[in-house]
Formats: structure tokens, sequence, C-alpha cells
């Protein structure tokens, strides 16, 4: 499974570590995914979504309802 949030499309980011003596090698920056169960009310039914912190705390503020209708998101 790719490490992928499903609402947002959030992925991990490839850069370089770069030491004292400017040495460079690869490094990957991976999204804060998180596994949650969430219940949709006008659905009657809960989903299980891989999804970052960010986007969470995003739902926790709008509403799962709104959320997905901005997004334009069907699950």
């Amino acid at each position: 499974m790719a490490r992928k949030c499903s609402l947002t499309g959030k992925k991990g980011l490839v850069g370089n570590s770069v030491s004292h003596s400017q040495r460079k090698t690869k490094r990957v920056q991976k999204p804060n995914l998180i596994t949650k169960r969430l219940y949709i009310p006008e659905e009657d039914r809960t989903v299980t979504v891989r999804l970052s912190a960010r986007a969470l705390r995003t739902l926790n503020k709008k509403g799962i309802q709104k959320f997905l209708k901005e997004e334009g998101i069907t699950l």
C-alpha cells in the first residue's frame, strides 16, 4: 500500500540530507499517516481510511460531510 493520504492525496517528498561537509545523500520525508475508522451518519456506515494528521484535523473542524463535498470525494 502506498504511503499516500486517501482524502487529500498528500504523499512523501524526496530531497537531500546535507552533512556539515556538504555531502548530499537522498532522503524521503514521509507523510504522517493514520488509519482511522470514520462513521458517516448520512449513509449510516463506517469506512476505514488512511489519512494524514492534517486531514484529520480539518475533518474534525469542518465535519466529514462538508470536507468530502469540498474535496469532491465519494467513499
